[in-house]
C-alpha cells in the first residue's frame, strides 16, 4: 500500500515490482499477489489494462490510518482511559499535531480563545510540521 499511496495515481504489478527491486530481489508473482489480496480486501480498486491492470487506493493513508485508531478505539471497554494511555504515549510534536485537528473538525465558531503566550496565540501552531498535511500522508 506504500507504494500505491506514495504515486497517488493508479499503478501496475511492473511498477511497483521495479521500485520495490531497487531496494530487495523480489519476484513479480509476489507484487501481483500482493495486489490481488488487497484488491480482494477491497484495499484498492483495479481496472485491467490490456492483459494487466492498474491499481489505484480506495482510500488515503490517513483515513486507513483513522480506520485503524478507531478499531483499536472501538474494542477498548474503556475509551476513556485507551485514549488518555494514547495520548500519554505522544511526543509534544504529535500532540500539537491534535490539538492542529481537533481545530480544523471544530471549526472558527467552537475554538477556544488562545491565552496570552500559548502556541496557539504566539502563531507556532500553524508552523508545526506534524500539522494535518503529515497526517495524511503527504
Amino acid at each position: 500500500m506504500t507504494r500505491v499511496w506514495k504515486w497517488n495515481r493508479p499503478v501496475t504489478v511492473r511498477e511497483v515490482l521495479e521500485d520495490l527491486q531497487q531496494e530487495r530481489s523480489i519476484a513479480y508473482t509476489t507484487v501481483m499477489t500482493v495486489l490481488d489480496n488487497l484488491h480482494q480486501k477491497g484495499w484498492v480498486r483495479r481496472e485491467a489494462e490490456g492483459r494487466a491492470y492498474r491499481y489505484e487506493a480506495v482510500s488515503t493513508r490517513a483515513a486507513y490510518a483513522a480506520a485503524l485508531m478507531n478499531e483499536a478505539w472501538a474494542q477498548s471497554d474503556n475509551p476513556a482511559a485507551a485514549l488518555v494511555a494514547f495520548f500519554g504515549m505522544m511526543s509534544e510534536e504529535q500532540r500539537h499535531a491534535l490539538r492542529d485537528a481537533v481545530r480544523m473538525v471544530q471549526g472558527p465558531e467552537t475554538a477556544e480563545p488562545a491565552t496570552p503566550g500559548s502556541p496557539e496565540s504566539t502563531g507556532s501552531a500553524g508552523e508545526n510540521p506534524g500539522s494535518a498535511t503529515e497526517a495524511d500522508g503527504r
